[in-house]
């Protein structure tokens, strides 16, 4: 059984995932990132996100926003463990990483259900 103290830690694991997420902006610059990961047609399989990598002037072509509001962006939801990075040459490139922010969410989730019923 969870316990109000055990639900409120898991609230606050999620916190900077809600707050990163409750931007316009950043889900706008999350949308680009998975589209360009899907592709036109949805894969059949896995979609391996560090293969689809963009830049911030490829995002920012795909987006009404500047080049340092993009960079902005990018390191509030990479702080939230939502985007990652890698690093060819002098760019980088920026990536979805939604393993561990499912596992957060599907964890809270878990949790809220256990302790509501």
């Amino acid at each position: 059984m969870t316990t109000a103290r055990e639900l409120q830690e898991r609230f606050h694991l999620c916190m900077p995932l809600f707050i990163a997420l409750g931007d316009e902006m950043r889900l706008s610059i999350v949308e680009v990132l998975t589209e360009e990961a899907m592709g036109p047609e949805r894969p059949t399989g896995p979609v391996i996100f560090e293969d689809h990598a963009l830049n911030v002037n490829e995002i920012t072509q795909r987006t009404s926003l500047s080049r340092p509001a993009i960079s902005h962006h990018l390191k509030i939801l990479k702080d939230a463990g939502l985007v990652g990075v890698r690093q060819e040459g002098t760019a980088n490139y920026y990536y979805l990483t939604l393993r561990e922010s499912n596992r957060k969410l599907m964890e809270l989730g878990y949790r809220l259900e256990e302790f509501m019923y």
